[in-house]
């Protein structure tokens, strides 16, 4: 089993999109050949026939990869939970076609970062959620919180879930944290919350003008990825 990182977050919209981008840049920046994949992917741009995962493509980008059909093998257009965008897409999602490109993956990369779609517990098809996925792949997780008000029980679930199901969790990330004027909230909750759950946290990361998914642009992402967060103890982790 290849070596890797499975990405998820305490809701959808949290940045698991920057912090896999990040982490594939901090890693890339040490010479290790790395993968990246988005198994489902939705609320894509384009035709019916050659949908775009945004998200997808900045991962892509990030890791520098050369096939991007396995980066994003499940492409949906419509911005839901993947069972429920399939269902009204007529398109069921090939659970199989996820399967075969995340083993391709392992033949070519040295470190497989995968990014799950909103939380831990989306459907990604009828009975089968984004957990299923995690323990098929057996990657350990990475959480990707928000820093404000709401989240120390929005984490407390995702870890909850998490470990419930065996997880191995290496750690929580704080994404889009203010960089000036702190929130009580943004400075106390890491420390609540490492307190209650005893998980690790990584670091944090600030709001950054000059790092937009949408536009494909990293600014300093790999710089602040390097400097405010421990990527040693990521890759610290192994497989179960």
């Amino acid at each position: 089993m290849g070596s890797g990182i499975f990405i998820t977050g305490t809701d959808t919209g949290v940045g698991k999109t920057i912090v896999a981008a990040g982490l594939a840049l901090a890693l890339k920046a040490r010479g290790m050949k790395i993968g990246v994949m988005k198994p489902v992917a939705t609320g894509c741009v384009g035709t019916d026939r050659q949908l775009i995962s945004q998200d997808a493509v900045y991962l892509f980008e990030a890791g520098e990869n050369e096939y991007p059909a396995l980066t994003s093998p499940c492409r949906y257009r419509n911005a839901l939970a993947p069972h429920v965008a399939a269902v009204l897409e007529k398109k069921e999602v090939d659970l199989n076609q996820i399967r075969r490109a995340y083993q391709e993956l392992q033949k070519h990369y040295d470190y497989i970062i995968v990014e799950g779609i909103g939380g831990i517990l989306v459907p990604i098809a009828k009975d089968y959620f984004v957990a299923n996925l995690i323990k098929e792949f057996r990657l350990p997780v990475l959480i990707v919180a928000r820093g404000g008000l709401g989240t120390i029980n929005h984490t407390l679930l995702t870890v909850d879930a998490a470990v419930l199901r065996g997880f191995e969790i290496c750690g929580i990330v704080f994404n889009r944290i203010s960089a000036v004027n702190y929130s009580i909230a943004e400075i106390t909750n890491p420390k609540v919350i490492h307190d209650l759950t005893n998980i690790p946290v990584l670091g944090s990361i600030p709001e950054m003008e000059d790092v937009d998914v949408e536009t494909c642009r990293y600014g300093k992402l790999r710089d602040v990825f390097q400097e405010r967060i421990q990527v040693d103890r990521i890759l610290g982790s192994t497989s179960l």
